[in-house]
């Protein structure tokens, strides 16, 4: 199984989420898991590449041309370089079997809610959690539980996304996560 993994391009201000990272990067290799991320030797992606090329996993970087000297590419992956962000989200999650988001900003929330969306409209079905610290996404779920309380999102659309703060346990939810087969779209009782 290959995951893919959203994070930021920067460390944040909490050590701890370094050590959050290396945490899933270890989890994954003892679980003989690949890993697909956005291909950066920066921030907790440059973490996460680092300690699972060090733990002897697979490491598949992609990213757009106009980001490789930016981002500083991490040159020990399998790199893919595409043309666009749309054809860099497309790819990550093609190569991946599932999806963990680490704490991250606007990129990883825009890979996030893409994949999301996905399987939401039924175009993927694959599973995909947050891996937090210290309550990083709690204002992200009680967001996501409040669309659901005003009727924006169903009950089993949000479920879609699962959370806990131990990588082993958030791994043993995707490994075991069954696809919903609830539909996207509005029924005549939704009127």
């Amino acid at each position: 199984m290959r995951v893919c993994v959203f994070c930021g391009s920067r460390p944040g201000n909490d050590p701890e989420m370094a050590t959050l990272t290396r945490e899933l990067a270890h989890a994954l290799v003892a679980r003989g898991h690949g890993v697909v991320f956005g291909g950066g030797s920066v921030g907790l992606m440059g973490v996460l590449a680092d300690e699972v090329l060090a733990a002897g996993g697979e490491v598949i970087g992609v990213m757009p041309k106009h980001m490789v000297d930016r981002e500083v590419a991490h040159a020990g992956t399998q790199l893919h370089i595409v043309d666009t962000m749309h054809t860099r989200k497309a790819l990550m999650y093609d190569l991946s079997d599932a999806v963990i988001a680490l704490p991250g900003g606007y990129g990883t929330l825009d890979e996030l809610f893409e994949v999301l969306t996905w399987n939401q409209l039924g175009l993927h079905a694959k599973p995909a959690g947050l891996l937090d610290h210290d309550g990083y996404f709690a204002p992200l779920v009680a967001f996501l539980d409040g669309a659901v309380g005003a009727g924006f999102i169903r009950p089993e659309h949000r479920a879609l996304l699962m959370q806990d703060s131990d990588a082993d346990a958030l791994l043993d939810a995707l490994e075991s996560w069954k696809p919903t087969t609830t539909s996207k779209w509005i029924t005549a009782e939704d009127r």
